[in-house]
């Protein structure tokens, strides 16, 4: 897969374009006020993978509790900005990684150069968040809707105010929650620019339904090269964000962590109960970071062809299953010995590969 060319800045120690591995991130859905809340869910995402960490600054008590967030995590912390350049200027001497702001939205041009200043002085970048839902009026009455060629312009917009300012350390999100539109306006940014892309679909939904339009709509860019940096937005928990980021990233093949769990969709041949082993052995390897791939198969139709091309994998029988390790025959196993056999196995492939 050829990757589109763009420049590279950095989001605290995390490497974002210029051929980095594409990032994953989230956003806290916690109140920032409350640093006990919002540390805890940040550590949650620490231990599933997140990279990139955003948090809510609506007001001045949220931007005074940044230093104490950033000194206990481990991972980028950005500002999600908006209207108050007062509450950028706070975040950026609180020490944050990075800020998600649209410079034309915080007032008069004297009030940007005090944010992009700042910004310039910490080494903060920035990131214009163009969504479909705030898209400016002018822009709304001069294409009739909120759709790509709007949402480019806007961010076309924003970014020209940060380049006469002499800031560049850029990235671009143009969200939308049509799948095609996002896409669309993504594949135009692309050719126009070459910050590096934020990819998402904004209010994609449900964690059901929201992580399949995510998967369609950041998957097809990924397909075509585009993208430095992704965000699944979902309606939920966000650790369910990151660990759908890394389905996506692994289905592809640009990002390998965690269990590559290959499992049949099961029919009158399974004998083992499918189904049910594939969740208890997902539940219990979910903290798992190392790429093991485990195939889980219920019969000897496309079983063992499967089974053996894993690091761990499991053909099922008539209340038994053949168990191969790395593409060897390790013989029998009951059917109440899988899970237990299953997970010892990746455990121990995780620990070796440390």
């Amino acid at each position: 897969m050829r990757r589109r060319q763009s420049r590279q800045i950095s989001v605290g120690g995390v490497k974002v374009g210029g051929g980095a591995p594409i990032s994953v991130q989230s956003m806290t859905n916690t109140d920032t006020q409350d640093v006990a809340a919002t540390l805890a869910q940040i550590h949650r995402l620490e231990e599933v993978g997140c990279e990139i960490i955003r948090v809510a600054v609506p007001d001045r008590l949220a931007a005074e509790k940044l230093r104490e967030i950033k000194a206990a995590i481990n991972i980028p912390l950005v500002a999600d900005i908006h209207f108050d350049y007062r509450l950028a200027l706070k975040a950026i001497a609180q020490g944050v990684d990075g800020l998600r702001l649209n410079p034309g939205n915080i007032g008069q041009k004297w009030r940007v150069k005090e944010v992009i200043k700042a910004a310039k002085e910490r080494e903060v970048p920035i990131r214009i968040g163009v969504n479909a839902g705030s898209l400016e009026k002018d822009l709304l009455s001069k294409y009739g809707c909120s759709g790509p060629e709007g949402m480019v312009e806007s961010a076309l917009r924003h970014i020209g105010i940060l380049e006469d300012m002499g800031f560049y350390q850029i990235k671009v999100s143009l969200k939308a929650s049509d799948v095609l539109s996002t896409a669309d306006a993504y594949r135009m940014i692309a050719e126009r620019i070459d910050y590096p892309l934020h990819l998402g679909i904004t209010e994609a939904g449900s964690l059901f339904s929201g992580t399949i339009k995510s998967a369609v709509g950041i998957g097809i860019l990924l397909a075509e090269g585009v993208g430095d940096t992704i965000r699944v937005s979902l309606t939920g928990e966000p650790e369910e964000e990151v660990r759908a980021g890394y389905e996506i990233l692994k289905s592809l093949g640009l990002r390998r962590r965690g269990i590559d769990l290959i499992s049949c969709p099961t029919c009158g041949r399974d004998e083992i109960g499918v189904i049910e082993l594939s969740k208890e052995i997902e539940k219990k390897l979910a903290h798992i970071a190392s790429p093991v791939k485990v195939a889980l198969m219920g019969c000897v139709v496309n079983g063992p062809g499967e089974a053996v091309q894993a690091d761990v994998g499991i053909a099922g029988g008539k209340g038994v299953a053949m168990l191969y390790l790395r593409g060897k025959t390790e013989g029998k196993i009951k059917r109440e010995e899988i899970v237990e056999v299953v997970v010892e196995e990746v455990i121990r492939m995780s620990e070796e590969m440390r």
